[in-house]
């Protein structure tokens, strides 16, 4: 059964998370994954350090998440994203069958939301919009920062 949590809380959380990753000049998106209440997984843009264009905050988090569970189905699992996921990551998420996704701010350039929720596995719950202008504000000023 999939709990009500407080998605702003784990929004802020994602955002610290993102904020990591501005700190280490990555783009900045966070994500945790909530099981039963409890963050049983974090994970922030890694592309850059790594060298590794899968290395993005969700599928950090995927993987810490099953590493946690030793399983790789998210069953009755919560993914905040500060920003939506792209297609690669959510296919990855429709892999692993996340109960439900809940994403910040809008990406419009490269958002899976561009080709249809489809690209979710068809159990999975897509909520949009928790703390979207601090998720957005903070996308926005590192790219003005960086130009």
């Amino acid at each position: 059964m999939l709990e009500v949590y407080d998605d702003a809380y784990y929004m802020r959380q994602a955002l610290v998370q993102a904020r990591l990753a501005a700190a280490m000049g990555e783009i900045p998106v966070g994500a945790v994954v909530v099981s039963n209440g409890r963050i049983i997984a974090r994970g922030h843009n890694e592309t850059e350090r790594l060298s590794d264009v899968t290395a993005h905050a969700e599928i950090i988090a995927l993987t810490a998440a099953a590493n946690h569970l030793g399983d790789k189905y998210l069953h009755g699992c919560t993914l905040y994203v500060t920003l939506e996921p792209c297609p690669m990551c959510a296919g990855a998420l429709a892999w692993a069958q996340a109960a439900r996704i809940v994403y910040g701010a809008s990406d419009d350039k490269r958002g899976f939301m561009r080709f249809g929720r489809e690209l979710l596995h068809p159990k999975t719950k897509l909520e949009f919009g928790i703390l979207h202008d601090e998720c957005a504000e903070l996308m926005t000023g590192f790219f003005q920062n960086r130009r």
